[in-house]
């Protein structure tokens, strides 16, 4: 059913792309700097928020993703929010859309252009087909599987770095993590690696696609934030593995932090680094 969808002589991926744009025009755009305070939700504290934007953006393309490819079912995040149970999709047999309708959040909330909507296909845990588009800064980058990716129709080469270089690294904030994988990130401040506090997960993947940023390290696992930019990075040339060494899962149970990295070998660094710092002694006792 999925490479039928994504077959070369069928329209399919460009309608995605379509239904993408369409939901952004409809939902996010006008919301842009117009965001009134009773359209902003705190939903766990005041670093994780949701929008009306979200919300609304999130049930457009559920209706039209399922439409373009009957008995797909739709793991959205605030789908998820509100029941759960709708995760467990990903280990089901249907296809599946896994959506983040606004990727970075905070950003769109103060008014910042550096957030992105994700959609990726996946199917018994494998991600076929990724869309990341950044409305504000007129960016659409497409993957599929053994097929490339794109960024607004020319291909991306995700490359290396050149040998000796600083590598710049992306990565979650040490605060919002358990003390294990506190230590892990940690290991990232040390000689050899520029690290920094992650802005929106899509679009710290497209730097690394693009060439623009060496990786990234994250310490969190929902689908909807990694589906797309792993595909991404990967069909650029990248690479990508978990704190144990093996790939990272959309279906879960993975040893975190995990990175992706413009190659194999960058992917490696990060994680020895990661490594070094999760052997390390505990950030906490003085």
């Amino acid at each position: 059913m999925i490479d039928d969808f994504l077959a070369t002589d069928t329209a399919n991926p460009a309608r995605v792309e379509a239904a993408v744009r369409a939901a952004a025009a409809a939902e996010i755009l006008p919301r842009y700097r117009q965001l009134a305070a009773h359209e902003i939700v705190e939903k766990s504290g005041p670093h994780d928020l949701v929008t009306a934007a979200d919300r609304l953006a999130e049930e457009h393309l559920t209706a039209s993703l399922t439409k373009l490819l009957p008995g797909s079912v739709v793991v959205g995040e605030e789908a998820v929010h509100a029941d759960p149970a709708v995760y467990d999709a990903l280990h089901g047999d249907a296809p599946v859309w896994i959506v983040d309708p606004v990727d970075g959040t905070r950003q769109f909330v103060h008014g910042e252009p550096g957030f992105c909507t994700l959609v990726a296909l996946a199917h018994h845990g494998e991600v076929f087909a990724s869309w990341t588009y950044a409305p504000v800064l007129d960016e659409l980058a497409v993957a599929v599987r053994g097929r490339g990716a794109t960024l607004n129709g020319t291909p991306l080469h995700s490359g290396s770095p050149a040998p000796g270089a600083v590598l710049k690294v992306a990565m979650s904030h040490p605060d919002y993590t358990s003390d294990a994988q506190k230590r892990a990130l940690l290991g990232l401040r040390t000689d050899g690696i520029d690290a920094r506090a992650c802005g929106s997960a899509g679009l710290e993947y497209l730097a690394v696609a693009c060439g623009a940023q060496d990786g990234v390290a994250f310490n969190w696992e929902l689908a909807w934030d990694h589906a797309a930019g792993l595909l991404l990075v990967t069909e650029a040339g990248g690479a990508q593995a978990t704190l144990s060494g093996v790939p990272y899962r959309i279906t879960g149970g993975n040893d975190l932090p995990f990175t992706a990295a413009r190659d194999a070998a960058t992917a490696e660094r990060i994680l020895d680094a990661l490594r070094s710092g999760a052997d390390g002694p505990d950030p906490s006792v003085s």
